[in-house]
């Protein structure tokens, strides 16, 4: 059952797009983060981050940890071996 809604949904969706879809293409919504301007958006996060810092939750990085940082930043979350099994 749940195979056929999921196939009902996706032949309406496909539908919808043919048609023109219901949604406008364009950022045209006046809602949400991504749709304001980027200054905007800087002050916003700006202001949260001064905030952290204020109330003593922000986070400074020492040297050490933003070396440590960079150098886990260039590895593998896994470590695999480079010799192939025999």
């Amino acid at each position: 059952m749940a195979t056929n809604q999921l196939t009902q949904r996706a032949t309406s969706a496909a539908s919808a797009a043919k048609a023109g879809g219901s949604r406008p293409q364009g950022n045209t919504s006046k809602r949400g983060f991504a749709s304001m301007d980027p200054e905007q958006q800087r002050r916003i996060a700006s202001e949260g981050g001064k905030a952290s810092h204020a109330s003593g939750r922000g986070h400074e990085w020492t040297s050490q940890e933003a070396r440590e940082a960079g150098r886990k930043g260039g590895q593998s979350s896994t470590r695999r071996s480079t010799t192939k099994p025999a």
